[in-house]
């Protein structure tokens, strides 16, 4: 079954290629989606695919690559709306 993953992590996830190591994650998994740096510090990640694949790449968005300190972690999970076509880092 297809959903869609929409996470918003805070600590040390900007300017350490944290997006491109979630980048490389989703593709690894197959996901489609985007991620991408907000203004106040965060970073915004949404990822669309088979629950099975998603629950491993939340456990991975968790812990965080080796540079990132992840100090908050807010998840919510909604129904696939099919919009993406790859994953994209904006």
């Amino acid at each position: 079954m297809e959903k869609r993953l929409e996470a918003n992590i805070t600590g040390r996830v900007q300017g350490i290629g944290f997006r491109f190591f979630i980048k490389n994650q989703a593709d690894d998994l197959g996901l489609i989606g985007f991620v991408r740096n907000l203004e106040d510090g965060s970073v915004q990640v949404v990822a669309e695919g088979e629950e099975k694949k998603l629950s491993k790449f939340e456990d991975i968005l968790r812990k965080g690559s080796n540079y990132s300190l992840i100090e908050k972690f807010d998840i919510n999970y909604f129904s696939a709306l099919e919009e993406y076509d790859k994953f994209s880092i904006l």
